[in-house]
Order: structure tokens, then sequence, then C-alpha cells
């Protein structure tokens, strides 16, 4: 076999179809960027603090470095994330129940209270963005989206492991 047949994709529409979704892809996730920007920041928070108190509402407690791994953050840059948002009476620091040298991130009362506003306004948004769709239109769109962001997620993942390992 040859080196031009070993190359070419099974799918010759592939590479065509990846440089659509690329552009396409890339458009919604910098309206949506400047959205979160514009939006979140109007609530005494950043983007990243956001999602920070996102991330330990959903997963629940959190040490630093689970925290940093799930935003794909250095730890560093997650601790002044934490830092902020500790300060500003979102979440805490408590001690970890299995290891004393860590601590667990826990959102606040007041960090619950923010996140279900910022929330609010956010999903009221994407409500009109997709009132129009038939309701069939919105749920095979969030499936596939929610295929793909489990494919971005293994491949960033591979990444990740391929630079350390």
């Amino acid at each position: 076999m040859t080196a031009a047949a070993i190359a070419q994709p099974a799918d010759p529409r592939l590479a065509a179809d990846a440089r659509e979704l690329h552009r396409e892809l890339s458009e919604l996730l910098r309206v949506v960027q400047f959205r979160d920007r514009d939006r979140i920041c109007c609530y005494d928070v950043s983007v990243s603090q956001c999602y920070a108190l996102e991330a330990v509402l959903a997963r629940g407690p959190l040490t630093l470095n689970e925290l940093a791994a799930h935003l794909y953050l250095d730890k560093s840059t997650a601790s002044r994330v934490v830092k902020a948002l500790a300060e500003k009476g979102y979440v805490e620091r408590r001690p970890h129940p299995g290891d004393g040298r860590a601590v667990q991130l826990v959102a606040t009362e007041a960090g619950r209270r923010l996140h279900t506003v910022i929330e609010r306004d956010l999903l009221s948004q994407v409500e009109g963005l997709v009132a129009d769709f038939d309701p069939e239109v919105r749920r095979a769109l969030a499936s596939l989206l929610a295929r793909l962001g489990r494919a971005a997620v293994a491949a960033a993942q591979e990444t990740c492991a391929c630079r350390t390992g």
C-alpha cells in the first residue's frame, strides 16, 4: 500500500466537514465567550470565577487540584481564582476529611444564590435562542453537543497525558 493510499481518509468529506464545523463552532464560542464576559462580570465575578463556582456546585466539594484539572488551569491560576471567590464569600475552604494536608472547596450560601441568579440570566438568553427550534431539534442539538463535548474532553485528556507521560 502506498503512502498516499494510507493518508486518504475513509470519508473524503471528513476534512471539509471538520473545517466547516470548526469555523461554525469557533464563531459560536467567540459569541458565547463575549456574552459570558459581558453578562457574568455584571455579577461581581469573572468568567473564570463563575466557572469555578459552577464546578464546585456541580461536582461537590473539590480539592484545588481537582478544580484546576476540571477547568484546565494550572494550580497557581486556580488558586488565584479560588482566593478571589473566598474573599468575596462565595466559596470556603474546609479541611479535607481524608487528607489532613488538603482542603476542600465548598460553595457558600451566597455562592449558591449568586450562581442561581447568573444561571437564570444565561438560561433565559439560551431559551430565546432556541425558542424557534422544534422540541425534537432542541433535544437532538443538546444530545449532539453533549457527545461532542465528551469527545473533546477525551481528546484533551489524551493530549494532557501525552505531555505529562
